[in-house]
């Protein structure tokens, strides 16, 4: 196949851009969040322990996404339909 071939169409690329420019914007927002919780007192001490546990959190919800996204393929169903099964809520 040719390079050309892997090349991601223009709806890819806009999707691309809009996932980026939120990212930017949640960056934006994490960033004022940080200096609110440190003027209302908060130590970096504790912001640390806070992130490190939210990636901790995120790492297993990526594990669980993953293991859903399996579990779908091998029922031939979508992995939202496997949410009421395990009590998940879409948010989730």
């Amino acid at each position: 196949a040719s390079p050309k071939s892997f090349q991601p169409n223009g709806a890819s690329e806009e999707a691309l851009r809009c996932e980026i420019e939120e990212l930017k914007q949640k960056d934006l927002a994490l960033d004022q969040e940080i200096a609110q919780l440190l003027s209302e007192g908060y130590s970096l001490e504790e912001l640390d322990k806070h992130i490190s546990l939210l990636h901790e959190y995120n790492e297993i919800k990526d594990a669980g996404q993953m293991l859903l996204g399996k579990l779908a393929v091998i029922r031939g169903v979508t992995t939202k339909q496997l949410y009421p099964e395990y009590d998940l809520e879409l948010s989730d």
